[in-house]
């Protein structure tokens, strides 16, 4: 099977499980806040966002175990491959019971982490966060087995897992808040229910994978094992810094402002991340794809198809930023009441981040396929500090936004800095081409976003559904069409275009 029919399976079965996860998503988040309210919801990202920190112990030792399977998949070095998994193994026990002990640690400090929990005891938060806990650490002991899928394009196994253990859970979690309205059963619900998932996952990989139960393994060779060992430390400060940088902001909130704030913010994050899960399929399915591309083809080939997925990756996330910058308020409103709504400034500064975080995503996961861990693994601390700095800062001056900008400052040095070193590192050249289109992209953005929101001002004085709907469907029409009428003549619009009457033609 090719690169693309690969990718597109991928990308086929993840959109099904997104889609799927997107609805019952929103379904079981508003039967959750009819139910439970919003200091419930922030309790429910705190500890998400704590745990997430916790998983810093992985160190990017996935990242580096991907990578290094590419090689030896494409290769059919089955001795490789099983010298790799069992590293990989015994590498994630130590992961686990690393972030079992921290977790463990840190819980006699949730009292000073959670501001105005309200009704809900300092015992009942330690029990809920010692449920997340166990559910982090027990992946811990499975997710290892799924880098042979990735590295064989077969994400779409994972996919499929996923789909029918999300109908589960969203089902049987839904029952529980309608018949108990009880968030400690809520939460023990999902925990058994992905236990018995992970037992599943492992017996199949198992399978599917015999060799994975071999005992006689050959360790790596010393040169086999140091490039490695370099990755996994480059990746020690990428890891440290992506966890200070993007799972900070709901404790910022908690400490700084309160927990209820958290949730009334998380249910923008749950639009805006279960959105983007839709787009992340399209991205993520292709990163093996590069990988393999990588290990067999030039350089030109290379670089050409890096400008095609940035140029896709940029109307798409260009598209549904303009959407959220419109829309997000309006549906809030809709869907949940104005008083759930928060400022605009907070949302837009949301967005501007979510723009420039799409951007970085292009280029990392290039990156990453092609293994560049090392040369810019200052980068993160680097970011890191500004985060934390100017947010911890700036929400004493000003407030919620004050998070935001710092998260924006610190995205911007990623944004420049590592096109940068992927140009020099893989291509051997500038990356002015790289820099120019980032400011034509952002110019062509702004001219059918600011129309857009000269119509807003328009249909939405007052918010009903009617004007939704319309607005919507110019949000849908009037970005797509500026887009094509600007970028009809661009190289990589029309390897698109040649590729979709190809398929036309087949079918």
């Amino acid at each position: 099977m090719s690169r693309l029919d690969n990718a597109t399976k991928n990308i086929k079965y993840g959109y099904i499980e997104k889609i799927l996860t997107l609805i019952l998503g929103f379904v079981s988040r508003t039967v959750f806040i009819y139910t439970l309210g919003a200091t419930y919801l922030g309790i429910n990202g705190l500890f998400t966002n704590i745990l997430s920190i916790l998983s810093f112990a992985e160190l990017g030792i996935g990242v580096a175990m991907n990578f290094s399977l590419y090689k030896p998949v494409a290769d059919n070095d089955l001795e490789k491959i099983k010298a790799l998994m069992n590293l990989y193994k015994h590498a994630y026990r130590y992961v686990a019971f690393i972030i079992a002990g921290i977790g463990l640690v840190l819980t006699p400090f949730l009292k000073y982490i959670i501001k105005d929990p309200g009704a809900i005891s300092i015992n009942e938060i330690t029990i809920y966060y010692l449920i997340y806990l166990f559910n982090t650490v027990s992946t811990y002991f499975v997710s290892y087995k799924y880098s042979l899928l990735n590295a064989e394009q077969k994400n779409y196994i994972q996919s499929n897992i996923q789909v029918i253990t999300t109908m589960v859970t969203a089902t049987f979690q839904i029952i529980v808040l309608l018949v108990f309205k009880n968030f400690l059963l809520y939460l023990l619900t999902a925990s058994m229910i992905q236990l018995v998932q992970k037992i599943y996952i492992n017996v199949y990989l198992n399978k599917m994978y015999p060799f994975l139960l071999d005992k006689n393994v050959k360790k790596l060779s010393k040169e086999e094992s140091a490039p490695i060992k370099k990755n996994i430390k480059a990746l020690i400060f990428h890891k440290i810094g992506d966890v200070s940088v993007h799972q900070t902001d709901n404790i910022l909130i908690s400490a700084f402002i309160n927990i209820t704030t958290a949730g009334l913010v998380s249910n923008y994050l749950l639009i805006i991340t279960s959105i983007d899960s839709l787009i992340s399929v399209i991205f993520n399915s292709v990163i093996s794809s590069f990988g393999n591309l990588i290990a067999t083809e030039d350089l030109e080939k290379q670089h050409k198809y890096l400008k095609i997925y940035r140029f896709i990756g940029f109307w798409i996330y260009g598209f549904v930023t303009i959407a959220f910058i419109i829309l997000l308020n309006p549906f809030i409103e809709l869907w949940i009441g104005s008083k759930m709504v928060i400022a605009n400034i907070v949302v837009y500064l949301i967005i501007v981040d979510y723009y420039f975080k799409g951007e970085r995503i292009i280029i990392n996961n290039f990156k990453a396929a092609a293994g560049v861990f090392d040369p810019d693994k200052y980068i993160s601390i680097i970011q890191a500090i500004v985060n934390l700095v100017l947010s911890i800062v700036l929400v004493k001056l000003i407030g919620l936004p004050g998070i935001y900008i710092g998260t924006i400052v610190q995205g911007l040095i990623s944004n420049f800095s590592r096109p940068f070193i992927v140009y020099k590192e893989i291509f051997h050249k500038s990356a002015k081409e790289y820099y120019k289109d980032s400011i034509l992209y952002i110019a062509v953005l702004m001219i059918p976003l600011t129309i857009l929101a000269v119509m807003k001002t328009f249909l939405l004085s007052e918010v009903t559904l009617l004007n939704f709907i319309i607005l919507t469907l110019l949000v849908a029409i009037i970005p797509n069409l500026f887009f094509f009428l600007f970028f009809k003549n661009r190289e990589e619009f029309r390897y698109f275009l040649d590729l979709f009457k190809k398929k036309m033609a087949k079918i």
